[in-house]
């Protein structure tokens, strides 16, 4: 029997994160619908890999994927089964969850031998310890829950050939728009994070924030605050209702430390936070805190980190 069933859409760190969280379980059973997928299973553990070809699948919402992720659980009678808890990752365990009749746990960010799960409430303020009470344990893995650990290995392949019936393509998918890159990294996998809040107060004030993470090699991010406050697209946004972000380093600038906020970048290895108000939430969960004005803060930060390169 397989014990642990992981579903791996792509090769992010999100994904190296359950397949290293997996791994520390028992063996893995890796689903690849890509070459970069396989890879990354084979990076990071998996025994096994079950390598999907379903050339159709990708034209279609998560249907057609959700019906082999359901064969292929009924196929292996897993003791868990895990996926990343993205919005794809969801979607596709609330399926397999109806299609099976099986418990769902979401947002896990630790997992015990026996089926027992650690989920964290009101940004971490309150730890909750959850188990399935039917079926197998089937579980979305949030961001951060692990750091991604490589561990190279030689997993049998098993070819697994899918067609997309008519039930699945209810819903296609008319157009993907690929952002540019930039020469920034992405803001999910960034190893530095700088953000900005309300503190920073205006759009082009910002450019101060490009700098240091510029000056860092780390991505920009942005508190919901300054975002509908239009200094920063939405799409860098930090928090519960953004991205979830998980460095080695997160700067908080300007931020006060909203639960939403602190939701989204709790798990950072480090936590450094500058703000005026000195009774700011953020620094209740910060390594390090600055009581100042971040203008006055940062390009002095900026002005060491120059001296040290």
């Amino acid at each position: 029997m397989t014990d642990i069933l992981v579903y791996v859409p792509n090769s992010g760190k999100h994904a190296a994160e359950v397949l290293t969280l997996a791994r520390n379980l028992g063996d893995v059973a890796a689903i690849a619908f890509d070459d970069a997928a396989e890879g990354l299973a084979g990076e990071y553990g998996a025994a096994k890999v079950y390598r999907v070809e379903a050339p159709e699948a990708a034209d279609y919402f998560v249907d057609p994927k959700a019906t082999v992720l359901v064969d292929l659980a009924r196929q292996a009678a897993p003791d868990f089964f895990l996926l990343p808890s993205t919005d794809e990752g969801k979607a596709l365990a609330a399926r397999v969850a109806v299609a099976l009749d099986n418990g769902l746990l979401t947002d896990v960010s630790g997992l015990e031998a026996d089926g027992t799960v650690q989920q964290d409430a009101f940004a971490g303020a309150t730890v909750v310890k959850s188990k399935a009470t039917k079926g197998f344990t089937l579980a979305t893995v949030k961001s951060g829950a692990t750091e991604p650990a490589p561990a190279a290995s030689s997993p049998a392949v098993e070819s697994v050939a899918a067609t997309v019936s008519e039930a699945d393509k209810r819903v296609r998918i008319t157009q993907r728009v690929d952002e540019p890159a930039g020469d920034r990294p992405s803001l999910a996998d960034a190893r530095v994070v700088v953000s900005g809040g309300r503190g920073v107060g205006s759009a082009d004030d910002f450019a101060l924030i490009e700098r240091v993470a510029d000056s860092l090699g780390g991505a920009v991010g942005a508190s919901r605050a300054a975002t509908d406050s239009g200094y920063y697209p939405h799409k860098f946004q930090v928090g519960q209702t953004g991205t979830t972000v998980s460095p080695q380093l997160y700067v908080a600038a300007g931020i006060s430390g909203a639960i939403q906020h602190r939701a989204g970048m709790q798990t950072s290895r480090v936590i450094v936070a500058v703000n005026k108000d000195a009774d700011a939430p953020i620094f209740g969960m910060a390594d390090f805190g600055v009581v100042g004005d971040l203008f006055q803060v940062l390009p002095q930060a900026l002005e060491e980190i120059e001296k040290r390169k």
